[in-house]
């Protein structure tokens, strides 16, 4: 008796590599977004976590906060000893929290920038860059005002790789141009806030400590203000 050994025919096989080739056109978007998803929520909880620390540091110094990123020790440096993940060595950068997981280069050690922004009246709209700690009593709305946000990357935005980088001192925002906004590319006032790091805008810190996604169209600089 002959055995006839089937195999599968060319159409055969062309049918089974359009269909594999379909799921994964359906599945790598699918995978892409839940992975995209996963480290939104990574990203907020670190800033959860940072408000956390901030707010016992706040108990701690009579309700003052670090604002500026040049001339006084960052705010990342003195929040350490109120954080739940203790440092090894006493250096920043082994503090997981303080990296956002979206951000392109894993060299960025900072990956969130702080209100530096002062004004000199209600009606004043340019402001310009505070450096001294500020009372959180004389923040009137907490619960609208921006403490921490997404740092933005680019060609014009520095990779700090320790705390004596240079561009430590650019890791704040208080000018018009470093909203997300903003088009400018100049290294001083050029944008500073992640335009599109999730989705089409970035992850927030308020003042009374709440963390929410913004869209960078949405943004003003009122949001950045202690006194209204």
């Amino acid at each position: 008796m002959m055995h006839r050994h089937h195999g599968f025919t060319l159409i055969e096989l062309l049918v089974v590599i359009a269909i594999i080739a379909l799921l994964m056109g359906i599945l790598v978007p699918v995978l892409h977004k839940a992975r995209e998803q996963g480290k939104d929520i990574v990203c907020r909880n670190n800033l959860r976590q940072v408000g956390l620390g901030a707010n016992l540091y706040a108990e701690d110094c009579d309700q003052y906060l670090p604002r500026g990123a040049a001339g006084n020790v960052a705010w990342y440096v003195l929040f350490m000893p109120y954080l739940a993940q203790k440092p090894i060595g006493n250096d920043y950068r082994n503090v997981e929290i303080y990296r956002c997981p979206s951000y392109p280069d894993k060299e960025q050690t900072v990956c969130y920038i702080v209100n530096g922004w002062d004004f000199d009246s209600r009606t004043d709209t340019t402001g310009h860059e505070i450096l001294k700690p500020s009372r959180l009593t004389q923040c009137d709305r907490r619960a609208e005002t921006l403490y921490l946000t997404d740092n933005e990357d680019g060609p014009w935005r520095y990779i700090v790789r320790t705390a004596t980088d240079p561009g430590i001192n650019r890791c704040d925002i208080w000018h018009p141009g470093h909203l997300p906004t903003s088009d400018s590319e100049d290294v001083t006032t050029g944008r500073r806030v992640a335009r599109a790091r999730h989705k089409t805008g970035a992850n927030v810190l308020y003042l009374d400590w709440h963390v929410e996604w913004m869209d960078a169209e949405t943004m003003s600089i009122d949001m950045w203000r202690f006194k209204r």
